[in-house]
């Protein structure tokens, strides 16, 4: 049953870790628009999100016990193992500033508000789904 629910609503749950990701970097975008030499960073959302829907692709990173007297140890995923997948790309500049800062305000709130209508959006569509899932199961 779990696997079913999983399998439902994973669709869904992937566009949305990949779109708040992307959020947050056209957001660091938008607090740097005055930091002398940033570089704007976006990252490609298909790309990313076919890849986040294909599964892990980083090996494990397992403790090996080389020695009886070691400890076994499950370590914790490190911060990386729990980043997704597509890498930030910087952004092509548009039009060159004397400061060498690559982000154009048009372009990022253009792309800021289209990000969070995209999420608003898978966001109604996960919520019908649970409703339905949940008329379903109540009969």
């Amino acid at each position: 049953m779990i696997n079913k629910l999983d399998e439902a609503l994973g669709f869904h749950q992937t566009a949305l870790r990949v779109r708040a990701q992307r959020q947050e970097l056209i957001a660091s975008n938008i607090a740097n628009a005055d930091t002398p030499n940033f570089k704007a960073k976006d990252i490609d959302f298909k790309a990313a999100f076919a890849s986040a829907m294909s599964g892990p692709s980083k090996p494990s990173k397992e403790l090996t016990q080389t020695n009886p007297a070691h400890l076994v140890a499950n370590p914790l995923p490190m911060q990386n193992d729990l980043a997704l997948p597509g890498d930030p790309q910087y952004r092509k500049m548009i039009e060159g500033s004397v400061d060498g800062n690559t982000v154009d305000m048009d372009v990022e709130r253009n792309q800021f508000a289209d990000n969070g209508i995209r999420y608003e959006a898978s966001l109604t569509m996960i919520n019908a789904q649970i409703k339905h899932l949940t008329s379903v199961l109540q009969g």
